[in-house]
């Protein structure tokens, strides 16, 4: 019987959840839940200097938006402090580790040499101790650091589950710093004592990482720990070709909620950034969790692609009840200082414009000359309330005195306008959505007439 499932996601918070991280946590969800196993969420917190209480919470504010709930966790890499110090010594007892007191000078000289020579930058393993070989005599003074063993011959190799079969040599590999001369430990060797204690089955991280896995393994080898399966996902690159950075826009995913993207849309967009089922582009997150599987994860890099994730948006957000996208355009226009209270029913007016808008920041713009008073530009002024045009919307304001203020009635108004007046419907609805809403664009008129109402109509055509 296999083993149950467990993956993890394994943010360092030193910044925001980005598009990257977001995809790497919607994949390492799904596969849990596509395969009924555990979700664990892990905060690599082990970069003092630049771990932030701040980047913390903007991390799990990213996580809860997009719903993607943990099952274990989160634990953070500072508090586990002790467990890590307790393997290290299992470690130095077993022969699997080691002091070094070579200085950091030694060390840049060392390296420095090597070079002149063409070899590879390395620590040659001065403080290894090899049967028959004599150690130097401990300096004093030195704060030794603690090696890994590093095995010297063979290969690690592990059939990753996206870039297929990967194989290193041990001699390209020196012996890697587990734990640092103060004692804290160093963050490879975290994460293997984390991934091992937390049963971890499926590794699915970035393929930055491809070059610290060898390293893994091996410790994890030398711990007599079973070696989890790997699976690397290639970077994003941005609209224009080049690796995905803030100048492409979006720091943070919670930027994306700021910017009026539904988060239905953007899990389904992430989901399509470097895999897919067959030609599907629309599918719910129950569909992509069904569907979801490592093979299909394409092992080139993925491009971000704003206009189709601003297509994606525009769908679920036609696909959204008029109630909540309400709730959602009452709130950003409340942080404008908008109160939608004393103006026409706002689902109504959001009814008409849910079809013409990409972003809840379009759909709540386009609403909100409906509560306040609009400001006409004098090149839209200039353009359509000429002598003429304001004439003909005095003419209407006349026969806009309503038994009946419905579409039917307002539409036959404007008609019998025209017609009197003998101009084309446009040179009165042009001028007409001018004087109202500040624009020149609307929905059909008759219907911005009735959501509008007779009184806010009227006084509007009469200022």
């Amino acid at each position: 019987m296999s083993k149950p499932v467990r993956t993890r996601f394994a943010p360092s918070p030193t910044g925001f959840l980005h598009i990257g991280g977001a995809r790497t946590a919607l994949f390492s969800w799904a596969y849990a839940r596509r395969h009924g196993g555990q979700f664990i969420l892990r905060i690599e917190d082990t970069d003092v200097a630049r771990s932030t209480p701040e980047a913390v919470q903007a991390i799990l504010d990213g996580m809860n938006w997009l719903e993607l709930g943990w099952d274990e966790g989160p634990f953070y890499q500072m508090q586990r402090m002790d467990r890590y110090k307790q393997v290290i010594a299992q470690m130095l007892e077993s022969g699997a580790a080691y002091y070094c007191y070579t200085t950091p000078a030694e060390l840049d000289a060392m390296r420095e040499a090597q070079r002149t020579r063409g070899e590879k930058p390395r620590y040659d393993g001065t403080w290894r101790p090899v049967a028959g070989k004599v150690l130097p005599a401990v300096p004093e003074g030195v704060q030794p650091v603690i090696r890994f063993k590093n095995p010297l011959d063979g290969v690690v190799a592990w059939d990753d589950l996206v870039k297929g079969r990967i194989e290193i040599a041990n001699a390209e590999m020196d012996d890697l710093v587990i734990a640092r001369a103060d004692g804290t430990p160093t963050y490879n060797f975290c994460v293997v004592v984390d991934d091992w204690d937390m049963g971890i089955t499926q590794v699915i991280r970035g393929d930055d990482h491809v070059n610290n896995t060898p390293r893994q393994i091996n410790i994890l080898k030398a711990l007599g720990a079973e070696v989890p399966q790997y699976a690397h996902l290639s970077m994003i690159l941005g609209d224009d070709g080049t690796k995905l950075s803030k100048r492409h826009g979006a720091v943070s995913v919670m930027q994306y909620d700021e910017d009026g993207y539904l988060k239905e849309a953007v899990i389904n967009y992430l989901a399509r950034l470097g895999w897919s089922h067959g030609d599907d582009e629309v599918f719910s997150r129950e569909q992509f969790v069904e569907w979801f599987d490592l093979d299909h994860i394409t092992p080139s890099a993925a491009q971000f692609n704003t206009e189709k994730l601003k297509w994606l948006n525009a769908h679920y957000i036609k696909a959204t009840a008029s109630d909540v996208l309400a709730a959602d355009a009452k709130k950003r226009l409340a942080g404008r200082g908008v109160d939608v209270s004393a103006g026409p029913d706002l689902v109504a007016v959001i009814a008409l414009y849910r079809d013409r808008v990409s972003t809840l920041v379009e759909l709540a713009d386009a609403v909100a000359p409906y509560y306040v008073e609009p400001t006409i530009s004098e090149e839209l002024a200039a353009q359509h309330l000429d002598a003429s045009a304001r004439g003909s919307l005095a003419t209407l304001s006349a026969r806009l005195q309503l038994a009946t203020w419905d579409k039917a009635a307002l539409s036959a108004a404007i008609k019998e306008t025209c017609a009197e007046l003998g101009v084309k419907m446009p040179q009165v609805a042009i001028p007409l959505r001018v004087k109202l809403l500040g624009v020149a664009q609307t929905p059909s008129i008759d219907a911005v007439l009735e959501v509008l109402g007779r009184e806010r109509v009227l006084a509007r055509l009469n200022a």
